[in-house]
């Protein structure tokens, strides 16, 4: 099936090559073309442009039923891509959350059994086939918001078993969901109770058998470490990222969510695509970043759902460095995936402006998940992977308006869903 929708109000994020990301004084560039058309087919994007240049000739050379939408009004975006979710567990954990509440850090609800290790619990109580539909609605939930690629990390097994466990169901939502999907091996999200004395234990365990596993049934693409306060230190850290490297895969960082880690540093020195969370950002960390390949990524959910300091992303893109935005979607510490209010936050929370957080959700997410080239802009060859907004008057209301579902149709792989 093709699709030409016609009288875009304007269309978004479009590019007439394929770019990495945008970075610095180059966030505040969005291209966009007002009273626009935009034809797929098949799962590709065919051809966009004005409408005063559309012509009924280019629908001649299509091989297939064409399905015409009329946008007057509306706006266009590419689908929003969110590369850090955790969105295969078990359960809520609202009961932490009246702990939170009531005082308690996420730390100190961590050190007493509670957090990623209570998790961990119900994760290995549940089967596969339960923790397939749970994500699978959390999946259908997070598309209805206008997300197109999601990256799911395990992380909530710690143990060779239950990690296995939770990518295999990664691997089932890959094959299943027309969301494109990529898998993060986490095994190194926390130390479990029975390595509480001996932590490098647990990291012998991450390294000598769950890598080896993991890449012989190939199912991960990336490998992803903790590495922060009360977690794992740079030294463990160093020691999974070159076991996970060897076995060809790309490292990434959850990094100073806590404090000034040294994760940062690792990440760019083994070439990470990205580092996540960043609340505990100074300039030393900003320079190491500054013309790296890695990806800076802001959890706005996270910071904003457990009260913690907001990473300084004003002074990094003042310092010239990307930043993505991505959601953080898991059941402790950000349980939501609507990349609209993620999207919304950037502007709230972080003072971003609008069409900054547009390249901080499409483009630049894109890139930290390793899709930016096919996915995060309008761009001929390009997975047609776009919605439909409600008629509004500009752009801004998607920041403004951040407490209403904006997306009124949504399409993936060329297809309504």
């Amino acid at each position: 099936m093709a699709i030409i929708v016609k009288n875009i109000k304007q269309l978004v994020q479009t590019e007439n090559k394929n770019i990495k990301f945008r970075a610095g004084k180059e966030m505040e560039n969005l291209p966009v073309i007002n009273n626009a058309f935009l034809l797929t087919e098949g799962n590709k994007i065919k051809d966009f442009g004005k409408m005063e240049d559309f012509s009924p000739e280019i629908l001649k050379k299509i091989k297939e039923p064409i399905e015409e939408i009329d946008a007057t009004g509306k706006f266009v975006f590419p689908s929003f891509c969110d590369s850090h979710t955790h969105i295969v567990y078990a359960g809520s954990r609202e009961v932490e959350y009246i702990d939170k509440i009531k005082g308690l850090s996420y730390e100190e609800i961590f050190k007493r059994g509670g957090g990623i290790l209570n998790s961990a619990l119900k994760l290995h109580e549940t089967s596969e086939e339960e923790l397939y539909d749970q994500a699978w609605q959390r999946l259908e939930e997070m598309a209805s918001f206008g997300t197109g690629a999601a990256e799911i990390k395990s992380g909530y097994g710690l143990s060779t078993e239950d990690e296995l466990k939770m990518l295999r169901v990664i691997r089932k939502l890959k094959e299943t969901s027309p969301i494109t999907i990529k898998a993060n091996f986490l095994g190194a999200h926390a130390v479990p109770l029975q390595y509480k004395n001996n932590p490098d234990e647990y990291v012998d365990l991450i390294i000598n058998e769950m890598i080896p596993m993991v890449a012989a049934e190939n199912l991960a693409d990336f490998v992803d470490v903790f590495c922060d306060k009360g977690f794992f230190t740079t030294e463990q850290t160093e020691r999974i990222l070159m076991q996970g490297i060897k076995y060809g895969l790309r490292p990434k960082i959850h990094a100073n969510e806590m404090a000034c880690s040294g994760g940062i540093q690792v990440g760019v020195k083994y070439n990470a695509l990205s580092v996540d969370h960043l609340e505990y950002t100074g300039e030393a960390e900003m320079q190491v970043l500054y013309k790296s390949e890695t990806m800076p990524t802001v959890l706005p959910g996270a910071a904003f759902f457990l009260g913690m300091p907001y990473a300084p992303i004003r002074q990094m893109i003042e310092y010239g460095l990307p930043v993505a935005l991505a959601s953080d979607f898991n059941p402790g510490s950000c349980p939501s995936g609507n990349m609209q209010l993620i999207f919304a936050m950037g502007s709230i929370m972080y003072k971003m402006l609008p069409e900054e957080t547009v390249n901080a959700t499409t483009i630049n997410t894109a890139y930290a998940m390793d899709v930016h080239r096919e996915l995060g802009s309008i761009t001929k060859g390009k997975i047609a992977n776009f919605f439909i907004t409600k008629p509004m008057d500009t752009l801004y209301f998607m920041n403004y308006a951040f407490g209403s579902n904006k997306v009124e149709q949504y399409f993936l792989n060329g297809k309504r869903q």
